[in-house]
């Protein structure tokens, strides 16, 4: 294909804190004197009222996204505050505009007058209408003004729980026979103090303590460390259960899930308890067979390094055992398949197959063409090229290593939602995939372990998703689908990473780049897919157990207790006698996955049957790839999720091929 300049240019980046506050006060002021103009409208229209609303909306979802996305990302504090005192009045903003009944009284009338308008124009309308009687218009004005003071006291312990997760610096110092087993790379990454080693709590840092660290001692020290590093979020998660629970109340909901759930595709939190207690009661078997087998493995270990017997499994005994085991009976050797992952030639290979899928094509823009907020980024142009035509995407960023005050996880951000503009001209989006794989040190690339090329494929997952999306309004661009349906398509993807030809042909040894991985090296990997695959989806039903505890509770719930009993309970594992604070690193439930946890596995339901029904026999069948992209992806969130599904599978969904992959029969 011919380059081309593209229609679009990239957002700038070049905010300082007192820009940031700015701009704020400016997207705050314009919405609040459209919205005040639009109230007093006295014969409300569908282009009056709804239109207008939806393309000023269209706007702001960019301008939010940018300005509350320096507190993830930049290496300025000053910079990194603004953004998350942005951030916060947004939220109220949006609080405030949500409650009002002058607002709720037009689109209201623009609904009664049952339009015929076009699919996507009618489920906007359905939406708005939705919003503010959900926020509770339809309730006497004493309780709308008691919800909207609940609402956003909610909504700033959120911001402040996050604020604490995201700039957590605590640490534990460890001798260097402490630290026995765990890889030489890591440990000359640590910075010494007093003579000791520094291990903090970022992944890249703790991952391969609790992996390696032949001391249980070690290891209890870290997992509890890391447990327990926000102790300060515990009080502000059980306030926020707590409000939570009384507007569920206020609205006339039974439970805050009740409440959330009603816009999901599970409907309702009966479903979803069903489907977790369905899940738990097939994998309790597994679970505990492998529990069994990983005991064995440890009385030998204690005894080879001459440590006293222990019989229990400790939470802190997992990733250890399950490295250790994948080592010995499968020889899967994780640093020895990053050998050849390293980062440069495998993330430019993972494109590769995501141009191949769905006619793509990625272009780098480097020197002084570039417009991004760190040194470390990438920044992309991406197109499409099966029209015959090159046809502009959208933008596309990678932050791939760890800095100080960077957001700790991997996950993607839409920075700009595409949509069609008031002049029906299509603006495009821009999309930003955030990690932290170690950086390449004096004598070696940044080398991606096999669950880190996974993890990258999944977050870029959502990337592509947001990237070749197309749809008229902003508010359902990309991933702005169900919430318990957004991983799927993520999910999905990861399949390609457990193929063998997939997996060669993204592999190149990075002292020798011609040598690609070795056959028995791929079966190793492919074979141990689903090893421990039982605890390792019982700790993710420990999650989504107890966030559905917490949020189908009145808000009087003893959350530690729940927390640490459960755990033991669901997850089979133990912590002696340990009681651990986790929830209060736990992002998700401040993070908009509150009720929603269990969408992790209730998506994994639909990547299995997509990618069973239309790519196992074929990955990089372009076919399928394009059917993929235009039935499932560029809708976005403006049709029902179950309708593209049954388009797609051609019947409705089931959990046949999930049950399959997981080795537990139906």
């Amino acid at each position: 294909m011919t380059i081309k300049t593209p229609p679009q240019a990239p957002p700038t980046w070049t905010h300082t804190p007192e820009q940031i506050k700015t701009e704020t006060t400016a997207v705050i002021d314009t919405a609040k004197k459209l919205h005040d103009q639009v109230a007093a409208i006295e014969a409300p229209t569908f282009e009056s009222v709804i239109k207008v609303l939806a393309e000023a909306d269209n706007v702001r979802y960019g301008q939010i996204n940018q300005l509350s996305f320096y507190h993830h990302v930049s290496v300025d504090k000053q910079v990194r505050d603004s953004s998350t005192k942005a951030e916060e009045l947004f939220r109220d903003f949006d609080i405030e505009a949500g409650m009002r009944e002058d607002l709720y009284k037009v689109v209201n009338a623009v609904f009664e007058q049952h339009l015929d308008v076009d699919p996507e124009s009618n489920r906007l309308l359905e939406k708005m209408n939705l919003d503010f009687t959900r926020n509770g218009l339809a309730l006497p004005k004493e309780k709308r003004d008691e919800l909207k003071v609940l609402q956003k006291k909610v909504s700033n312990l959120e911001v402040a729980y996050n604020k604490n997760l995201g700039e957590e610096t605590g640490y534990i110092l460890f001798t260097r026979e402490e630290l026995a087993g765990v890889p030489e790379d890591t440990i000359s990454q640590f910075n010494i103090v007093d003579g000791k080693y520094k291990m903090t709590y970022k992944y890249p840092d703790i991952f391969p303590v609790m992996k390696y660290a032949q001391n249980p001692d070690t290891r209890r020290r870290a997992f509890v460390g890391d447990q327990n590093k926000v102790i300060e979020n515990c009080d502000l998660l059980i306030q926020a259960v707590k409000l939570r629970a009384d507007i569920a109340a206020i609205l006339g909901y039974k439970t805050h899930a009740a409440y959330v759930l009603e816009e999901r595709m599970a409907k309702s939190p009966e479903s979803v308890i069903t489907f977790l207690n369905d899940l738990r009661e097939k994998l309790a078997g597994a679970g505990k067979t492998e529990i069994a087998k990983l005991l064995k493995l440890k009385a030998k270990d204690l005894e080879a390094f001459g440590l006293p017997r222990d019989d229990s499994f400790n939470v802190w005994d997992y990733r250890y055992y399950d490295r250790l085991l994948l080592e010995t009976e499968y020889e899967v050797d994780a640093q020895k398949i990053a050998e050849y992952f390293p980062m440069q030639s495998t993330v430019e290979k993972m494109l590769g197959i995501f141009e191949t899928l769905f006619s793509l094509k990625f272009v780098e823009v480097t020197g002084d063409e570039r417009s991004v907020w760190h040194e470390d980024c990438k920044q992309f142009a991406v197109w499409k090229d099966d029209s015959g035509e090159d046809e502009f995407v959208g933008w596309l960023y990678f932050d791939l290593h760890p800095r100080e005050g960077k957001y700790g996880h991997a996950a993607n951000f839409n920075l700009s939602p595409g949509y069609t503009d008031k002049d029906g001209k299509r603006v495009y989006p821009v999309t930003a995939l955030v990690c932290n794989f170690s950086k390449p040190s004096a004598n070696k690339p940044s080398l991606l372990k096999h669950d880190e090329v996974v993890t990258f494929f999944h977050e870029l997952g959502h990337g592509i998703h947001d990237l070749v999306s197309v749809t008229k309004f902003g508010r359902f661009h990309g991933t702005s689908v169900a919430r318990d349906f957004v991983e799927a398509p993520s999910q999905m993807l990861e399949y390609w990473c457990w193929q063998k030809d997939e997996l060669k042909n993204l592999s190149s040894h990075y002292l020798e780049p011609s040598k690609t991985i070795d056959d028995d090296l791929i079966e190793k990997i492919v074979k141990s897919k689903h090893v421990n695959g039982g605890l390792f989806n019982l700790r993710q039903l420990h999650f989504a157990m107890f966030d559905m505890t917490l949020h189908t509770s009145d808000g009087s719930i003893d959350v530690t207790k729940a927390w640490n009993e459960m755990r033991e309970d669901i997850s089979l594992m133990q912590q002696g006698n340990e009681t651990t604070y986790g929830y209060a690193s736990f992002g998700h439930l401040m993070g908009g996955y509150d009720s929603g946890y269990y969408g992790y596995l209730w998506s994994q339901v639909f990547a299995a049957d997509i990618f069973y029904t239309k790519f196992l026999s074929a990955p990089m069948n372009t076919t399928a790839g394009l059917q993929y992209r235009d039935t499932i992806l560029k809708p976005g969130g403006a049709k029902e999720e179950r309708d593209n599904l049954k388009e797609l599978l051609g019947r409705e969904p089931n959990n046949v091929a999930f049950l399959r992959e997981l080795g537990v029969e139906n």
